[in-house]
């Protein structure tokens, strides 16, 4: 299991907040922003009320060492890029700020009703968890293979437990996995696509100015079933939707895992709506200025 991915039960303690603009954000969900300062920490901001709730120190993760001064004051981290499983280079050296480039991938924020409290999951960009989603007192992972664990955290000792053991090579592609609104656990495979659009006067491959091009995704759902440890593929969301968005359609944005490349190649990201029917993708607005 990659222990990279951090769980963390807060309760509510608010504290003014400092300035955040230094600050990385590594996510957002409920009001607030996941942020980690310029010591690598991570705190909870909430921008409208000035808010914030600071987490666990780093150095409670196991992959970092704090490296004390002569005066016992942290000045640097040691960063062991291991998982439960293999390890992924060496240790490295890494200043204060510096940790942040290295460890944090992206933070998902739940709440639980029941104990008033938030339920933080991070995860590292060496791990195999693909994302994580919040439900009924039970945190359940997705691997990029479309396993899911599910991982108790009710009791002082955290627990785990395979929901789902897959093995399957979807290739580039992204796996999520979100609850529906009728209660359902659904897992999601979304391929990486680039938007193919004709070259520009200068040779560019992709512009601003560049018209969006409908086209076929193979975006594919499926519903969890826990009891059968089968998935089943649904085709339809029986406009189990929100009143102000389209019936049976999907919103996305671009989550590629090449989208550092596309913007050095100042490709057009995507956002847009996938209708479940007919498989075509329109634009809602293009996101480069």
């Amino acid at each position: 299991m990659d222990i990279i991915f951090l769980f963390c039960l807060l309760l509510l303690e608010l504290a003014p907040c400092g300035p955040i603009h230094r600050r990385y954000l590594i996510g957002s969900s409920l009001g607030w922003l996941v942020t980690a300062d310029e010591r690598s920490e991570m705190h909870l901001v909430n921008p409208v009320t000035s808010e914030q709730i600071s987490l666990p120190s780093v150095i409670t993760i196991e992959q970092v060492t704090p490296i004390f001064d002569e005066t016992g004051v942290v000045c640097k981290y040691r960063f062991s890029q291991h998982t439960a499983n293999s390890v992924v280079g060496p240790p490295a050296t890494c200043s204060l700020s510096k940790l942040r480039d290295c460890l944090f991938h992206e933070a998902l924020l739940f709440y639980d009703a029941s104990a008033r409290s938030y339920v933080v999951g991070m995860r590292g960009p060496h791990s195999n968890f693909d994302d994580c989603i919040y439900k009924d007192g039970l945190l359940y992972a997705v691997t990029l293979l479309g396993e899911i664990i599910a991982f108790d955290l009710s009791g002082t000792v955290v627990t785990t437990k395979i929901i789902m053991d897959r093995k399957d090579k979807y290739g580039n592609e992204r796996v999520y996995i979100v609850q529906a609104t009728w209660g359902d656990l659904l897992l999601v495979r979304r391929p990486e696509v680039w938007i193919e659009e004709a070259p520009a006067e200068h040779g560019h491959a992709c512009t601003d100015q560049e018209t969006f091009e409908n086209r076929t995704w193979r975006i594919a759902i499926y519903k969890v079933c826990i009891a059968s440890r089968k998935l089943e593929q649904i085709n339809s969301l029986n406009d189990h939707e929100y009143p102000q968005v389209k019936p049976n359609h999907v919103y996305l944005t671009d989550d590629s895992k090449s989208v550092s490349m596309k913007r050095r190649l100042h490709c057009r990201l995507v956002i847009g709506i996938l209708n479940l029917e007919t498989k075509i993708m329109d634009e809602i607005v293009s996101p480069r200025p």
